[in-house]
């Protein structure tokens, strides 16, 4: 609690996770040389951001920080809470639920244009002409995931970091693949190359970096374009399974299991498991580790280029059948222009 006794000031501090804005503890009745005392240092008070202030000791968490950030940018007169003035978006925001290689700093905060409020800190205030639905995430206003991943990109010119994010924000059911694109389209960032490449590869059913790679290893080549992440089911219709890569005509499938996610003794054996199901309707399973790929994806083209040989050769076709995204192709539209943008 900030001020003992402060009734109205425990309300605010418990609503936002122990922190309140000089704004806030102004209309509680704190005196400005009481607020710059208690928070010089070695005081009870700690201020994290301009006019953002914590009454402990101990460093902050990541939910307080996070919330800071958007305690920061909020107009003043507003409730910072409401997310009618500032919202957490971009990686911080996709952070916070969990949304695998997204980065939790810097701490992306939309504001209302246009209002612009300075950097500070760890805190990046990004002004919009375009403000979107809000939520709250573990109690911190923030954009949907959708928005947050098209604002990420926005921001971040690590062309293998944008594929991985927004592969994951899809891959974990965030969002359609389909209505990311038309967010990333409405920011106006197909533009940019790293965007363009990773809203083409979710589209065509891509859902990780690198089946991003084995697509443009395969790109490179005359072979056949597989579909992605395709559901195979057998005659009753039972669900078998979903390779990386999938050739319908010749029955042949393209597994990339990484260590960390197929190598523990129980993922190991549900991968055998799964390629026994294949194999047993007739699929023919090339296999390959991402660090093969990137390293001799010469080897990975061979094995895949006589799997497909002997597929085509069979005279029975393997007892399955297969349901996938299609071969999409995301041309930027003839009146496009890119501009140089100043808004979100």
């Amino acid at each position: 609690m900030i001020v003992t006794g402060n009734t109205s000031l425990a309300r605010v501090a418990q609503r936002q996770l122990n922190m309140a804005t000089y704004h806030q503890l102004k209309q509680a009745g704190i005196p400005a040389g009481t607020i710059s005392g208690r928070s010089r240092r070695g005081g009870p008070w700690q201020r994290l951001l301009p006019r953002v202030y914590l009454p402990q000791t101990g460093p902050p968490d990541h939910r307080q920080q996070a919330l800071s950030a958007v305690l920061y940018a909020a107009h003043p007169a507003a409730d910072p809470l409401s997310g009618s003035t500032a919202a957490l978006t971009g990686g911080a925001a996709l952070a916070l639920l969990g949304i695998r290689d997204a980065p939790p700093e810097p701490l992306d905060v939309l504001v209302r244009a246009p209002r612009s409020p300075a950097a500070a800190g760890r805190a990046r205030p990004c002004p919009t002409s375009r403000w979107p639905a809000t939520i709250h995430i573990t109690g911190i206003p923030s954009t949907r995931p959708i928005r947050a991943a098209a604002d990420f990109a926005a921001r971040t010119d690590d062309a293998d970091l944008v594929r991985s994010v927004l592969a994951n924000v899809v891959q974990g059911g965030w969002c359609h693949p389909h209505d990311l694109h038309a967010e990333l389209r409405a920011g106006r960032l197909h533009g940019r190359p790293a965007v363009r490449v990773a809203a083409a590869e979710l589209v065509a059913g891509v859902r990780s970096i690198a089946e991003g790679r084995a697509r443009d290893t395969l790109a490179a080549t005359n072979l056949p374009a597989p579909l992605w992440n395709g559901r195979i089911h057998g005659p009753d219709g039972a669900f078998l399974a979903s390779p990386d890569a999938y050739w319908p005509e010749e029955g042949v499938a393209l597994e990339i299991d990484s260590v960390e996610y197929h190598y523990t003794r129980d993922a190991w054996q549900a991968t055998l498991h799964r390629r026994l199901r294949l194999e047993s309707r007739g699929v023919l399973v090339a296999s390959t580790t991402p660090g093969i790929l990137r390293d001799r994806p010469a080897d990975v083209i061979a094995a895949l280029r006589a799997l497909l040989a002997l597929g085509a050769a069979r005279p029975t076709p393997p007892t399955v059948t297969a349901r996938g995204h299609a071969q999409l192709e995301l041309p930027l539209p003839p009146s496009y222009a890119p501009k140089a943008r100043d808004t979100v």
